[in-house]
């Protein structure tokens, strides 16, 4: 019970990396929210852990604000925000990406970050306290070729953590990030182009331990990060990815 007395926002949260993420936290004791656009998803695992589903579109500052004061009222105060949410672009190179794609995937996997910051670490700073997790990917450490917009958008979020982590550590806030390599989440076809086992060894055949990140990996490292077993241990992008970037 390594989160006892915790309460935690996972973004998300409804899928995916994210889901396993909110699964480990309920299991080790945290009370957490499930924050996601689709909220039908965000019940179905809030219903199973007994959690909160609340519906947040993490690139719109209103929505943002919005889903801030239902946290608020539904939970109290914050022990820990996992930024989670996060889009890609098919494979396809750099200069046929549409504006439109590129926008999106900046908004949800960037602005996001600055987004739930203004909204949670006023409340953080005045507490003392507060771990931030940002789910970064291995595209941001060793990028493959046709996903630019993407990689670069890890990328940012890798740097974002680490001067959130030197900003808010006289705070007691502490902020990391994780690293995953591609899991069995909704975006694993988005980052092959296709899902076919031909594609699937090729991507599997990368990683040194021979297999994709799952959403068991996640939450378990994500919950050390997020527990006082990490108080020590801020601005760091935790690799997660069976030795892919090796």
């Amino acid at each position: 019970m390594r989160l006892q007395d915790k309460t935690a926002i996972v973004t998300g949260g409804g899928s995916g990396f994210g889901a396993g993420i909110v699964r480990k936290f309920a299991a080790e004791g945290a009370k957490v929210c499930v924050a996601d656009i689709n909220l039908d998803a965000a019940q179905t695992i809030a219903e199973e852990v007994g959690g909160v589903a609340l519906s947040v579109d993490v690139g719109k500052a209103a929505s943002v604000e919005a889903f801030a004061r239902d946290v608020k009222a539904a939970l109290g105060d914050i022990d820990i925000l996992v930024n989670n949410a996060g889009v890609t672009h098919l494979p396809k190179p750099m200069e046929e990406v549409t504006e439109d794609e590129f926008d999106r995937v900046l908004t949800v996997n960037a602005k996001s970050v600055y987004l739930m910051a203004r909204a949670f670490v006023p409340d953080m700073k005045a507490a003392g306290k507060g771990a931030i997790l940002n789910i970064a990917s291995t595209a941001g450490l060793s990028p493959r070729p046709n996903l630019n917009w993407y990689n670069a958008s890890k990328g940012w979020m890798i740097t974002a953590t680490k001067t959130m982590a030197v900003e808010l550590a006289p705070f007691g806030i502490r902020v990391n990030a994780l690293a995953p390599v591609a899991g069995e989440t909704p975006l694993l076809k988005s980052f092959m182009g296709e899902d076919t086992p031909e594609m699937r060894a090729k991507f599997v055949s990368t990683i040194p331990l021979g297999r994709f990140s799952t959403p068991e990996d996640m939450g378990n490292a994500a919950c050390f990060l997020c527990s006082d077993e990490a108080s020590m241990v801020t601005g760091v992008a935790m690799e997660v990815d069976g030795g892919r970037c090796i």
